[in-house]
């Protein structure tokens, strides 16, 4: 599967937003879109004028595909899913990002980003439910327990990551055990959980072209 392989920075910039997509060196006075926050590129920071409703609806999906960490492929199988569910498009679209294994296993604290949390569930440090889960598109329903393996439990990323865990705020539809390394799923995500400022909508338009 390809794998975007650039400076993650950059996307943060090109989006005019911060993704997190460094996990702790985003809240640093390291993080390059708070030193640079224009676009990359030689005309970056010539970059303006106005823009097509298109072009609003392609930065919209962007966006929330690269913080997600999803190729291009996954999101618009992922987006199919959420078109078949009943209700409205966009808000089950966010819903089905959420509730993905590495999405939740990053709510929780075990990794600093996304990405890493895809890696540390490929290399099945985490259990569902007891049993070993090494997918990271894995839904995660209700009442499931997402906990750190025990023989996983020593590894420095995840260990820092928990420790980090403070400079972010956790979704009330999860809770965490710290001390267990343990996290139960309480509810399904609602809308008002999704503090990323995007507009479902224009995605939802994009793909009805």
């Amino acid at each position: 599967m390809s794998r975007y392989r650039g400076s993650v920075c950059r996307l943060c910039r090109r989006e005019n937003l911060k993704l997190y997509l460094k996990g702790d060196r985003c809240y640093s006075d390291k993080c390059a879109f708070d030193r640079r926050g224009y676009p990359p590129g030689q005309h970056g920071q010539r970059r303006g004028g106005k823009i097509s409703d298109y072009g609003r609806q392609l930065r919209e999906k962007q966006k929330v595909k690269r913080s997600y960490c999803l190729s291009e492929k996954q999101f618009k199988l992922t987006f199919g899913r959420a078109d078949r569910k009943k209700g409205i498009t966009g808000a089950n679209l966010l819903f089905l990002l959420e509730q993905r294994l590495d999405n939740v296993v990053y709510r929780l604290g075990f990794s600093n980003s996304r990405s890493q949390a895809r890696q540390l569930v490929r290399h099945c440090h985490f259990l569902v439910n007891g049993k070993k889960v090494n997918i990271p598109s894995y839904q995660i329903k209700v009442g499931d327990v997402v906990e750190v393996r025990e023989k996983s439990r020593n590894i420095q990323i995840i260990t820092d990551a928990m420790e980090a865990v403070v400079r972010r705020s956790m979704p009330a539809w999860l809770e965490l055990e710290k001390e267990n390394m343990k996290g139960v799923v309480r509810a399904v995500p609602v809308r008002e959980d999704i503090t990323m400022p995007v507009s479902e909508n224009q995605i939802v338009e994009l793909y009805s072209r």
